[in-house]
């Protein structure tokens, strides 16, 4: 281990160097993130996640950094150019693209203009002119024609496109051009002559300035692809004339000389052509960068709380995946999920089946006793919403309805595993059933679906594909272990995601069930082909068995805890079958955790997970979240009128503020600047998709159908 990188991380974490020392040895012993949160707190400190994760990539990062200074320093000093100043500029830095930009000028690049005038013979006449002399011999440039350079006229451009490229490689000159671009600069898009944006999406950016300073990661990304698109042009607007007016006092110290003019045109001509374009380049790419990071972090956070919203548990729910021609599917699933029917609907033009598709309906509630309706929110979702309220109010059903996300289900119903799943059933059926089970359990059919297609967030198509991927899997993998899983009833999506298990792992564990029936204790796992040891230790504690032979088994607890476990209850005067009982919870109310601690010989971390598992060993994660809002009747528009106050749900986070499902066709925004009456940094520092939030009309506008929400009222 790097002890100085190491110093570093814990600096800028304020954590201590023991807790990185900790973490990364695990880490390199084949620890997951998952288990050494939850189950090695007592080396980490308490670190959760997050903290690991960007411990093991800050980590990964400044090895990365520390070697590539190495190489670095190495190829410059093989040029003979390495001097004392350069080791100090590349040790300094703390990026590697800081890095790269001392070495560019060292690298082997395609031919230059200055290049060629080098191979041309020219370099002496640059140097020479640069030491400004009082005065040249008649013959100064004449004598340095030759078969390759045949005039006077090419002698003096190619001395100054060397010349040029020496102002392009000066350090100090390319960090002023930095500083006045970036934090005095501003950035202009202009609209392109040939341009085509039909439904005028990047509108704002026909013609728009704002400093560089100031720009907003939403920003940053729609003018990329509004460039991306052809429809603007960036350029950046800076003090152009002080640039040149320093560069020149730092190169033309004699401005008498003969040579001071040609000096004056090569460094005109390297920063305009070489400097400027250079420099626009590197902001960008930070400004890039920045945003693309920031979309990412914001769509990983947003997919979490997604895959983190509670379970409706005990409940019969019926899936409605709306459409208008080909008609709307049914799938009613039982309380665990399994399909009991498909069907399908014409209730919406152009077949307008009305009086067919409620006696469905009706029927499919009552029969099967349908506690939920689940609506997509796709093509016909609102349509479909007014005709099952509509059925529900007409005939006193008791049933309730709420709106789910479609994102990603018509990607799971046309993929490999929807089909193995219902090999008999239609596309548009297998639709419907994931529509279901969303509401029934979210985290176990969302995790069937590739991240990317789940619509949270702004712009995820425009980030770097590995980097969000690898982003993404850290969460699946975290939502998965935070709530854990029921070995005997989880899939192999589900499976694969536990700590310590792969896909092959995980359809050796399904295999196994189906050859042997239901897992009885978690030992049982360890006859699991290529569950070795390692593999056992890192998933045990995730993998619950509710209806097993050992008690403890339906907890969080690891095996490795559970001699601790009964020394535990026995020190409370317990049984395992207490366990979540009001004497329990009584007893640990009433117990001394320090004189408990001495008692059973173990940590204070694991002592408190113990505790809390034998008060609460069912406990659901998420049901520490907002359940959804349920419904029975419908809202339009024209019911709505400024500073009604209503209940929504958020169904989306992003830079500028959030979008509120509060029952219309469109869902609402509540813009940052109407969240707080003082100052906030974001709007996920207020709301999270999932969370039902009171909310005030603020502006509705008839024409486009959508309304403005506030979490403030009379805003």
């Amino acid at each position: 281990m790097n002890i100085e990188i190491i110093n570093q991380i814990a600096k800028e974490l304020k954590i201590k160097n023991k807790q990185i020392e900790e973490t990364l040895a695990m880490l390199e012993e084949g620890s997951t993130v998952p288990f050494i949160a939850r189950y090695r707190k007592e080396r980490t400190g308490g670190l959760d996640e997050e903290q690991i994760r960007v411990i093991q990539e800050q980590y990964e990062y400044q090895v990365n950094l520390a070697k590539r200074k190495e190489e670095v320093l190495a190829r410059i000093e093989t040029l003979g150019r390495l001097t004392e100043d350069i080791v100090k500029q590349v040790n300094e830095c703390t990026k590697l693209v800081q890095v790269e930009e001392i070495y560019r000028p060292y690298k082997q690049k395609k031919k230059t203009r200055a290049s060629i005038a080098i191979e041309n013979g020219l370099e002496p006449l640059a140097e020479f002119l640069l030491t400004l002399p009082r005065y040249f011999k008649e013959d100064v440039f004449t004598s340095y024609i030759n078969e390759k350079v045949t005039s006077e006229e090419e002698v003096i451009s190619q001395a100054k496109d060397i010349i040029a490229e020496r102002v392009s490689n000066d350090s100090s000159i390319r960090d002023k051009v930095y500083d006045s671009m970036y934090n005095y600069g501003r950035i202009q898009t202009t609209i392109k002559k040939d341009a085509e944006d039909e439904n005028k999406v990047y509108q704002m950016y026909y013609d728009y300035s704002e400093k560089v300073t100031t720009l907003a990661n939403h920003r940053i990304m729609a003018i990329d692809r509004a460039e991306k698109s052809k429809v603007i042009t960036v350029s950046f607007n800076f003090n152009e004339e002080y640039i040149m007016n320093w560069v020149t006092r730092k190169m033309i110290r004699f401005p008498n000389s003969p040579a001071a003019p040609y000096i004056q045109e090569a460094i005109e001509d390297g920063l305009k052509r070489l400097v400027y374009p250079s420099v626009e380049r590197m902001i960008r790419s930070e400004l890039s960068e920045r945003a693309q990071n920031s979309s990412i972090e914001l769509f990983s956070m947003n997919l979490e709380k997604l895959l983190l919203q509670p379970p409706l548990k005990n409940k019969t729910i019926l899936g409605f995946d709306p459409a208008f021609r080909t008609g709307c599917k049914l799938a009613v699933i039982d309380e665990s999920g399994k399909k009991l029917t498909v069907d399908v609907i014409y209730p919406h033009q152009p077949n307008a089946k009305v009086k067919e598709a409620k006696t469905k309906l009706i029927k499919l509630v009552k029969d099967y006793k349908v506690d939920v309706i689940a609506i997509g929110n796709g093509t016909a979702s609102r349509e479909s919403e007014a005709f099952v309220a509509q059925t529900i109010q007409e005939n006193h059903l008791d049933v309730k309805y709420t709106i789910v996300s479609e994102a990603g289900a018509s990607v799971y119903s046309a993929s490999k595993l929807a089909i193995e799943e219902f090999p008999d059933l239609h596309v548009e059926q297998r639709s419907a059933i994931s529509i279901a089970r969303r509401l029934g359990d979210p985290l176990s059919e969302l995790i069937k679906i590739d991240p990317q297609s789940i619509g949270v967030g702004q712009y995820q198509h425009d980030v770097p594909g590995a980097k969000l991927k690898e982003r993404l899997d850290f969460v699946v993998e975290k939502a998965v272990n935070l709530v854990g899983v029921n070995i005997n009833t989880a899939s192999v999506s589900l499976l694969k995601n536990v700590a310590g298990l792969t896909n092959a792992t995980a359809t050796n564990i399904v295999k196994y069930r189906e050859e042997n029936g239901k897992f009885m204790s978690r030992a049982e796992i360890k006859k699991v082909p290529k569950i070795g040891p390692k593999a056992f230790e890192q998933a045990a504690g995730f993998l619950r068995v509710e209806d097993g032979r050992e008690l403890l088994d339906r907890t969080s607890i690891h095996p490795e805890s559970y001699s601790i476990a009964k020394l535990v209850l026995k020190e409370l005067s317990l049984d395992k079958k207490d366990m979540g009982t009001s004497k329990a919870k009584e007893a640990i109310n009433d117990c001394d955790r320090n004189q408990l601690l001495e008692s059973v010989g173990c940590d204070k971390y694991t002592l408190n997970d113990i505790l809390d598992s034998i008060g609460q060993p069912l406990r659901d994660y998420r049901d520490q979240n907002d359940a959804p809002v349920l419904r029975s009747d419908v809202l339009e528009l024209e019911d709505l009128h400024v500073g009604d106050e209503l209940e929504g749900t958020v169904r989306n986070v992003v830079d500028f503020g959030a979008f509120v499902d509060i029952g219309l066709h469109e869902d609402g925004l509540v813009h940052i600047s109407k969240m707080s009456r003082g100052r906030i940094n974001h709007p996920s520092d207020l709301v999270s998709v999932g969370d039902v939030i009171k909310v005030f009309v603020y502006k509705i506008d008839m024409e486009k159908h959508k309304v403005q929400l506030s979490l403030l009222p009379n805003a």
